[in-house]
């Protein structure tokens, strides 16, 4: 799909973020260093479907940086950026919009049956960020 605007660094930013922040949430809601490990291979297997703008904004600048006190103070820069990604998708690349919200939702998905399944900690979680990737009513 072509855009009708180039993303710029701060809006490829913005999907980092979500896509990346989403995962972060997902891997925090059950904590372990054993599963932390899976957890990151199966995102990284889900995150390398991805392709045109949604594969460039993942790949391309810096990584993005979460709060690091609280899950709450995660979640409140996480789900509003996912917000944000699925508005900026839609003005300048509306193809684009159901491809990035499959990814966050199926990396989420991936990382939390990598370790013993979904726990209802993580179902609460992807259903959340599920939330934030929904069109406005």
């Amino acid at each position: 799909m072509t855009m009708s605007q180039p993303l710029t660094d701060e809006e490829r930013l913005t999907l980092k973020t979500g896509a990346f922040g989403a995962v972060f949430l997902v891997s925090n809601a059950d904590p372990g260093m054993f599963a932390m490990l899976r957890e990151s291979f199966a995102a990284s297997g889900a995150m390398a479907g991805a392709s045109g703008p949604v594969k460039e904004a993942l790949t391309t600048g810096p990584l993005p940086r979460l709060p690091r006190d609280s899950a709450l103070e995660v979640e409140a820069v996480v789900l509003p950026a996912l917000g944000r990604a699925v508005e900026i998708l839609r003005a300048k690349s509306p193809g684009d919009v159901a491809a990035y919200r499959s990814l966050v939702l199926a990396a989420a998905d991936q990382v939390a049956r990598a370790h013993r399944g979904v726990t209802p900690a993580e179902a609460e979680v992807i259903d959340r960020i599920r939330g934030a990737l929904a069109e406005p009513a």
